[in-house]
């Protein structure tokens, strides 16, 4: 089985993630270990489009199964913003910085009052194989987000994504406990229990 990894981070991650399973009677390899560098234009409008573009890519090109997935920050207040475009929010789109897509979610937002600061991290997980099989997982990790910055671990949004229950941002938890808790971790826990259930069957 081949992981959807193009050189982003994201894709990278997911196959960390996958990579770190075992039991599931299946080797995940990075699309470079095929010698291909496949390039996606991500023209979904949800987390769950982009995701099978990207593993319908790679699956086509390596004749093989493939796993991708996409991912992203929905604040209620925006009506779902900065969702699909997360890594593009801001003027500056695919240049901007996380810093600097940080501050123009900050400036949509500072009206908005605590009560109504409610967000969630999404992951969708698809997996594609050539003979039309294919598993679909979504994890969402519910958090609300803060008016300043918190913490230096992590990426993207993680300093200003609140988890109420444990007092801390992303950006403030220890890499082990985010990563057991997150939403791509809880969407991998779906694939996984879904991918058990395909082969009972």
């Amino acid at each position: 089985m081949t992981g959807n990894a193009k050189c982003s981070t994201c894709t990278e991650r997911l196959w960390l993630y996958v990579r770190s399973v075992s039991g599931l009677g299946f080797e995940i390899a990075l699309e470079s270990e095929y010698g291909l560098d496949i390039d996606v234009d991500e023209t979904g409008t949800t987390f769950e489009e982009n995701s099978r573009l990207k593993a319908e890519a790679v699956m086509r090109a390596a004749n093989m199964p493939a796993v991708a997935d996409d991912s992203g920050l929905m604040v209620d207040a925006l009506d779902g913003a900065p969702g699909v475009h997360s890594a593009r929010y801001g003027p500056k789109g695919h240049d901007g910085t996380d810093d600097e897509r940080i501050a123009f979610l900050l400036e949509n937002m500072k009206e908005v009052p605590e009560a109504a600061r409610t967000a969630k991290f999404v992951c969708v997980i698809t997996c594609l194989w050539p003979d039309g099989r294919k598993i679909v997982a979504r994890g969402e990790c519910p958090g609300v987000i803060t008016r300043e910055v918190h913490g230096e671990n992590g990426f993207g949004y993680d300093p200003v994504f609140y988890l109420p229950e444990l007092g801390m941002t992303y950006a403030e938890l220890p890499s082990e406990q985010k990563n057991a808790i997150s939403h791509r971790a809880r969407a991998l826990q779906e694939f996984c229990r879904k991918y058990q259930q395909m082969q009972e069957k």
